[in-house]
């Protein structure tokens, strides 16, 4: 429903044809870190792995793929309190299994047409930066800005100078 949106703001994902393009073809650097996806088909142990030992490795996954220090122990803690409530870890990783087998139908001219700020981390390890400015060309009105130390988490990784290029997007 793009007639809803007047304005968008993107941190690190491309544009669903560029993702699509990049594993359709073969691109072995992002095949190599789509890995999470293929595995989290697999009917319950995703859950089940994470989960273990008090989510432990959910907080190393958080950790091993973010800046160091971009997650504090009280950020951990928000985030096993929110993994915890019932269904919630399935509901995050039915969304991976919902993108592999359930694509929406774009439209004819799948073209970004409202304003459009994308935000990415160059060291993402799940999406290569390579991706961007493939992603923002889609977009009428598209601004890319790259972080060369963020990963994944760059609004965690970034949060401040992230928050003020959204905030002064936001209210031009």
């Amino acid at each position: 429903h793009p007639e809803r949106l007047h304005k968008l703001g993107i941190l690190n994902v491309p544009y669903p044809d560029v993702l699509l393009n990049f594993l359709r073809r073969g691109d072995p650097e992002q095949i190599r870190r789509s890995w999470y996806i293929f595995a989290f088909q697999i009917p319950w142990l995703p859950e089940y792995f994470l989960r273990k030992n008090n989510w432990r490795n959910g907080d190393r996954m958080l950790r091993g793929t973010s800046k160091r220090g971009s997650f504090t122990k009280e950020d951990i803690a928000e985030y096993k309190a929110a993994w915890s409530q019932p269904g919630a870890m399935r509901a995050m990783i039915n969304w991976y299994r919902a993108a592999m087998w359930h694509r929406p139908k774009l439209p004819k001219d799948a073209r970004v047409k409202v304003p459009t700020q994308m935000i990415w981390g160059m060291q993402d390890v799940a999406l290569s930066h390579r991706m961007a400015r493939l992603s923002i060309d889609y977009c009428e009105d598209g601004q890319l800005v790259l972080f060369e130390d963020a990963t994944h988490w760059v609004q965690h990784d970034e949060a401040e100078v992230v928050n003020q290029i959204l905030v002064d997007f936001l209210s031009r």
